[in-house]
């Protein structure tokens, strides 16, 4: 977790403890399953806007529009729209969107990891 301690000298803005940092507005942004499962999808490489939602399954038209112009926003994927007829619209990851599909990457190992101790723990509640 980050702490004041290892932010400090950083502005106020790196701060994910301040409701008014940008930090915690990126964090936000990014940290919501779509935009997760998104950049995991367009880790392999661009993809066109049905592509995307036949990858992600279960995202709503809406949502993934809504998150593609999340991250796109934010600077993570870049929208690169095609002069055909009709128009050709494809989305891949920048840099940073690369950089952090690696901790995407940690977040879904960890979920493949645990899962079976998630499920047991969630059976005690009633839960499935």
């Amino acid at each position: 977790m980050v702490t004041k301690r290892v932010l400090a000298g950083l502005p106020e803005d790196a701060d994910l403890r301040r409701a008014d940092s940008l930090a915690r507005e990126i964090f936000s942004d990014v940290a919501n399953k779509w935009a997760l499962l998104i950049i995991e999808a367009l880790g392999e490489g661009t993809l066109r806007f049905s592509e995307l939602r036949d990858e992600v399954e279960g995202v709503s038209h809406k949502m993934l529009t809504q998150n593609l112009r999340m991250l796109e926003r934010n600077g993570l994927v870049e929208r690169t729209v095609h002069p055909t007829v009709p128009p050709r619209v494809e989305y891949t990851l920048t840099e940073p969107g690369k950089a952090l599909r690696i901790a995407v990457d940690a977040i879904c190992g960890w979920t493949h990891e645990h899962l079976d101790h998630v499920e047991r723990a969630r059976e005690r509640f009633g839960e499935r």
